[in-house]
């Protein structure tokens, strides 16, 4: 069988409804255009939709768990920020105190704690 196959066989004898060669190199061998005769592993449509899905999911649980992360770690900044200010805002009424009767600091902290609130507004 390789004596009649011209790709294996130059001397081999030549199909005629080919016909003859451009070049004129007939005693090349005859060869055909590359094409890949078996893909790989074909995955069929519904594989990659569950897939895609499945990928998908994957991502926004993690942006989830990334979110949640990032919002606990911001409360825990509040809340150092808020005690960290209530504890210099408690030194600042101590010092006054030193200086200042007790109920006229009093007053002076139940002002502030007024203006505080009416600016919050």
């Amino acid at each position: 069988m390789s004596e009649l196959d011209p790709t294996i066989n130059p001397l081999a004898p030549k199909d005629v409804s080919m016909g003859n060669r451009v070049s004129g190199k007939d005693w090349k061998l005859q060869k055909k255009a590359f094409r890949v005769k078996s893909l790989g592993v074909k995955n069929n449509w519904k594989k990659k939709q569950e897939l895609r899905l499945k990928e998908e999911a994957f991502k926004a649980k993690l942006k989830e768990m990334k979110e949640e992360k990032e919002s606990e770690r911001k409360a825990h900044a509040e809340e150092i920020k808020r005690r960290r200010e209530a504890k210099e805002e408690k030194e600042r009424y101590e010092k006054l105190a030193t200086k200042m009767h007790a109920k006229k600091v009093e007053r002076l902290r139940r002002r502030e704690k007024r203006n505080k609130m009416l600016k919050e507004r």
